[in-house]
């Protein structure tokens, strides 16, 4: 009986300081947790991220099938896309699925966009999708013959490659045209030089870049 007498307090001391030790620490949580948000950084990315996912429900906002399973469902068409968007993307970490995942990433979408493009006056859509189909085009002819070797040295090949072309064709990156200003073009201009040095000639300056461009009349057009 005194035994038991004994350990009761000692239970209840341990109770005790393990329930201010929780609120300790949870008061610790909520206070870094607000620091967080006042944060310059975390501000301006909750405010960048505020604003894509505006920019994208107006996108989506063209589609009526999403319109309808906005009001019946009550899920805002945006999350609804992201949701989906990163459930079929985690699929690219199973082994089987992680090509054809990938493939299909890099094909349905900027093919849509492509077609689109090739129905719009200006050229700097056209920028973006050819140096896009170009660089893709270069990931599928390494992995037509080395593949294997590719993902022995980069085991996380295809969740790399995947953000990486996802990076080029989202057209609030638009990294495809990045890519060929920065990389490219420079690339090609350089190749050309030293072409024409070997020759014997003399490689003519690259022509500066303009996005204006003057359509030619429609019997003019050589198809």
């Amino acid at each position: 009986m005194s035994t038991q007498q004994d350990t009761n307090p000692t239970v209840a001391n341990a109770k005790t300081s393990a329930a201010q030790a929780a609120d300790k620490t949870k008061a610790t949580l909520n206070q870094t947790a607000e620091q967080i948000k006042a944060h310059p950084v975390y501000q301006q990315g909750q405010q960048r991220f505020t604003e894509y996912m505006g920019q994208l429900d107006k996108e989506l906002g063209r589609y009526p099938v999403l319109n309808q399973l906005e009001e019946k469902t009550g899920v805002p068409k945006n999350y609804g896309v992201v949701v989906a968007s990163l459930a079929f993307l985690s699929m690219i970490f199973i082994n089987t699925l992680a090509l054809p995942v990938s493939n299909l990433v890099g094909w349905a979408f900027p093919a849509f966009l492509s077609m689109r493009a090739i129905e719009t006056p200006g050229h700097e859509d056209d920028i973006q999708w050819l140096t896009y189909w170009a660089v893709f085009g270069f990931f599928n002819f390494i992995e037509s013959f080395a593949l294997r070797l590719v993902i022995y040295y980069v085991p996380w090949y295809f969740p790399i490659k995947t953000a990486f072309i996802i990076w080029l064709q989202l057209p609030a990156t638009r990294g495809a045209q990045t890519f060929y200003h920065s990389v490219f073009r420079p690339v090609v201009n350089n190749f050309k030089t030293k072409r024409a040095q070997y020759q014997g000639g003399v490689a003519a300056p690259a022509a500066p870049y303009t996005t204006t461009t003057t359509l030619a009349p429609d019997h003019e057009k050589v198809l």
